[in-house]
Order: C-alpha cells, then sequence, then structure tokens
C-alpha cells in the first residue's frame, strides 16, 4: 500500500470499528500482538531479555501495555512505566492496563511518582526500549509529561523500537519540532505514513516495519472511495 496520512489512519480505524464491526480493543490486541512479534525478532528472540516499556496515556499506551503482556508471556522481563497521570487511560487503553494490573505485571507509575526526570537512569539498564508514549495524533512540539518521557528514553542511549511512529514526529510532514524518539526500529500498522519518505525522517524512524491490525486496509480505503 501507498503511505497513508494522519487522517487516512484515523478513517481506517474509524471504519474498522463502525462498519466492520470489529471492537476497537481488538485492533489494539492484533496490533501489539504484531509488534510484539516484531520486536522478539529485532532482539533474536525474547526469553531472558529485558524490556521497558514506556507508555503514555492514549492508544498508543494500549498498544504498549499489549506488546508488554505478550513479550512476558514469551520469556521476557518486561517493566511498564505510565508516562502520563494514569486517570487519563481510558477506553481500550484502560482495559490493556486493567489486563497487565491483574496479572501482576510491574507496573512504574513515573509521572504520578514525580520520577519522569530521572527516569534515563533506570532505563539504561535495560536491552530495549519500547516508545508507546504517543501515536499518529500528534501535531506540533511535545510538552509536558510527553516531551519529558521522550527527552528521558533519548538520554537512556539504548536501543528504542517505537511503536506505530517515534514520539515527537509528525505523521504527515515527517518533521520533528521538538523533542522527538530515535529508534532503531519502528512497527508502523497498516501501512507506512506519509512522513516516513521525508528527508531526514529515517534518522527519527530507523528500520520500518509495516504490521496489520486484522483488517484489509487496503479495501477499507477503496470502500471509502479513496485511491490506493
Amino acid at each position: 500500500m501507498r503511505p497513508l496520512s494522519r487522517e487516512e489512519t484515523r478513517r481506517i480505524d474509524s471504519y474498522a470499528v463502525s462498519a466492520l464491526g470489529v471492537p476497537g480493543v481488538v485492533l489494539m490486541e492484533n496490533a501489539g500482538r504484531n509488534a510484539a512479534d516484531a520486536i522478539e525478532r529485532f532482539l533474536g528472540g525474547a526469553a531472558g531479555r529485558k524490556v521497558a516499556v514506556v507508555a503514555g496515556a492514549g492508544n498508543n499506551g494500549g498498544d504498549g501495555f499489549v506488546v508488554a503482556r505478550h513479550l512476558a508471556m514469551r520469556g521476557a522481563s518486561v517493566v511498564t512505566f505510565i508516562a502520563a497521570p494514569v486517570e487519563r487511560i481510558a477506553g481500550d487503553a484502560k482495559v490493556n492496563l486493567q489486563v497487565l494490573q491483574e496479572l501482576g505485571h510491574d507496573i512504574r507509575h513515573a509521572a504520578s511518582t514525580g520520577k519522569l526526570g530521572s527516569l534515563s537512569k533506570g532505563l539504561s539498564k535495560f536491552d530495549l526500549i519500547v516508545d508507546a508514549v504517543g501515536g499518529t495524533g500528534i501535531q506540533g512540539t511535545l510538552r509536558g509529561e510527553a516531551a519529558a518521557a521522550v527527552g528521558q528514553i533519548n538520554a537512556a542511549n539504548r536501543p528504542v523500537v517505537a511503536i506505530d511512529i517515534p514520539t515527537g514526529l509528525d505523521c504527515d510532514t515527517g518533521e520533528a519540532p521538538g523533542p522527538t524518539v530515535k529508534a532503531a526500529m519502528t512497527v508502523t500498522f497498516v501501512a507506512r505514513k506519509k512522513g516516513f519518505d521525508s528527508p531526514g525522517a529515517a534518522a527519527y524512524t530507523g528500520q520500518v516495519v509495516v504490521a496489520d491490525i486484522g483488517i484489509p486496509a487496503d479495501v477499507a480505503i477503496r470502500l471509502q472511495g479513496e485511491k490506493v
């Protein structure tokens, strides 16, 4: 498929839920599980590896919660750092956070405990960091907890895999107007994003791997009257 814009990505998700009847939590499960597959390949196996998932409050964070669960099931030692006030986590993301909690997963509330400013020290002890702070909907310069989390991820100087898009990179332009995650690999969903082909974007995305969310995206776009 051709690269997708921010709006097209949003419409595909909306179409899957409203027209096809696929629950959002199922799309999130598919996305997270397939991202975990790609991460396991990147690591050369998950068993015995130490992985930190840094998650925000939105659906990108929810994808990260699914990734954390699946990597832990495959034998990785996983810690999830929540880089946003937990009360802002809602919907499908909250469902997957609750699953992690019920499983007794190691969850650390970095934003709520005021530890975001020193997060890099802890992250530097892991084999890999998963960036699930923010997704394709972000526009403009990051601020607040998201900006702090991105700075700490980069400062940890460990390999990073970004979920869907490196946090801070503009989906449509490929520009990094402020703090932006520098990933070794980006697992993006449905198709590459338009901004990935912009000059300089590869310095943030690293290798790009496309993962599906369980629906035929080309069909979804065609039925919405879009040219594929």
